[in-house]
């Protein structure tokens, strides 16, 4: 007698096949990460980008700029642990030859700069600038802060650092030479640098005082 078993039936074809997506979803689901969605089967998508700006923002003249220098956390122990208080020196100027500092205590950080600049913007003063530097060489003395300044050429940039630079910057100096010989304190070293600025003097303010009349550069000798 035959052997009667059953042939195996065969598995229908699909009527379509699957699709691959980026998305977890699979056909008909949302879009990918972050992709490219509003297609068949796809998410919204995220859209256009928003307003994003990264470049720096636009100084009008007039405004003033402000200047972290330095921050000085102070701990005091107590019964109940230790509680912090905050410290700020800030340099603040236009840009265009006015400048000054300010110093705030507080409890918090923002306290303490908020303190500062209003301290700031309360004794700015004028400094006597040649251009984008200094019209002469100065050194200024603070405490144990001394400071060299000299003029440089277009192009040289600002080649000083930590307060030196931050005085500069605000003041609206460009080209200049600096240089910290004396302490490192960041207060000594601000007060030195503005010390030196405020000793600086335009060719006809010399004249002036000697009682010299300044001929002009076409004025025959």
């Amino acid at each position: 007698m035959a052997d009667e078993t059953p042939a195996p039936v065969p598995a229908p074809a699909p009527t379509e096949q699957p699709r691959s997506f980026r998305g977890p979803g699979g056909p008909g689901g949302p879009g990918g990460r972050g992709g490219r969605g509003g297609g068949p089967g796809r998410g919204p998508g995220r859209g256009p980008r928003g307003g994003r700006n990264d470049g720096p923002k636009e100084f009008n003249p007039g405004d003033l700029i402000e200047k972290t220098v330095f921050i000085n956390r102070c701990a005091k122990v107590v019964k109940g642990g230790r509680r912090f208080s905050f410290s700020a020196l800030l340099v603040i100027g236009d840009k265009a030859g006015k400048v000054g500092f300010g110093f705030g205590k507080a409890n918090e950080v923002s306290e303490a700069i908020r303190k500062a600049g209003e301290r700031g913007r309360k004794d700015l003063k004028t400094i006597a600038l040649q251009n984008a530097t200094i019209p002469h060489e100065v050194t200024g003395f603070h405490g144990g802060g001394y400071v060299i300044l000299k003029p440089a050429s277009p192009g040289t940039g600002i080649k000083a650092g930590g307060a030196v630079r931050a005085v500069c910057d605000a003041v609206g100096i460009k080209d200049i030479i600096g240089k910290s010989l004396g302490s490192s304190n960041h207060a000594n070293v601000l007060k030195a640098t503005l010390a030196a600025l405020a000793q600086l003097r335009q060719r006809a303010d010399y004249f002036k005082a000697r009682g010299i009349p300044m001929k002009s550069p076409n004025q025959p000798a």
